[in-house]
């Protein structure tokens, strides 16, 4: 027989949990709003299934981080030709924007009361870590050209988490201990760090707040260069050896579509180091991505990046 407190023979009753409140409590995710734009990455360099395949795992954490978001691929080099697997930026922004009218036509047609369109079609991202004057003004252009009422959003960087990342890919090639905190030694580990980026100058300085996270992380200088400014990378290399560095290695402040074959294997012959590989599909990308176009929309992200 039981009592008002439990079972009768004294057992234990197992209760259930309750669920953690204040800062403790983990954020319940935000869901894109119901036609809320698309987000459009405009993605640089020559089209390639490569550069595709990146940009649709890039969308793809970035539909993790907010359901039901519409993610589309556009390529500042692209083809609009029938078919084409790599459409152009313009092409893509005029399609989103010919589908919303499309929708809100149909619905006319059934009898709905559509309300007048507010916000712009879409939210361009550009798949760029930092600013790259001339591919910005690209998508800048595209988004004139197409018919659409898009919003050019901020780049993906400066920001700790490419640090992260830049560390993470210095550690995979073993230029880099994995947590400073453990104590064992890497001893092909790099006491100088050249963060190599593209975009010229104004992209270097932009570089070296991120470089200034990295440093703090590995406990050794971080200086940036720029891979399409030529000798800026061996002049970098050089600084570093001054000051006392003697096992360089170059970490590419680059997602990977936006630099030229076989700029980043010159630099380092020029600068006489081993490199880490680009961020690629890093995840933190993803989480940035959708950042900046929940940033551009005013959206508040529960599981936004930290």
């Amino acid at each position: 027989m039981s009592s008002p407190t439990g079972p009768a023979n004294g057992l234990p009753v197992r209760m259930p949990r309750p669920r953690p409140a204040g800062r403790h409590r983990r954020p319940e995710p935000a869901v894109a709003p119901e036609g809320a734009p698309a987000l459009v990455l405009a993605v640089p360099g020559a089209p390639s299934a490569a550069s595709r395949g990146l940009a649709e795992e890039i969308l793809s954490i970035g539909r993790s981080e907010l359901p039901g978001l519409d993610g589309r691929i556009g390529y500042l080099e692209g083809d609009d030709s029938d078919g084409s697997e790599f459409p152009s930026l313009a092409g893509v922004l005029t399609a989103v924007a010919q589908e919303r009218s499309a929708r809100a036509e149909f619905a006319r047609a059934a009898g709905h009361e559509v309300p007048a369109p507010t916000g712009p079609d879409a939210v361009v991202v550009p798949l760029l870590v930092g600013p790259d004057g001339d591919l910005l003004r690209r998508a800048r252009q595209a988004l004139m050209d197409s018919s659409a009422a898009a919003e050019l959003a901020d780049v993906l960087g400066p920001h700790p988490l490419l640090a992260e990342g830049l560390h993470v890919r210095l550690s995979e090639a073993g230029l880099a201990r994995a947590d400073r905190a453990r104590l064992f030694t890497v001893t092909t580990a790099a006491d100088g760090i050249i963060l190599a980026t593209t975009g010229g100058e104004e992209a270097v300085q932009a570089a070296g707040i991120t470089g200034m996270l990295l440093a703090a992380r590995l406990a050794v200088p971080v200086k940036a260069a720029a891979l399409d400014q030529e000798g800026s990378v061996a002049a970098i290399a050089e600084q570093l050896r001054a000051e006392g560095s003697t096992q360089l290695a170059l970490a590419p402040y680059l997602i990977g579509p936006e630099v030229a074959e076989g700029l980043l294997d010159t630099a380092c012959k020029e600068a006489g180091c081993a490199t880490g590989e680009v961020l690629g599909a890093y995840p933190a990308l993803g989480k940035l991505a959708v950042a900046q176009y929940s940033a551009a929309l005013g959206i508040t992200q529960g599981a936004s990046a930290h």
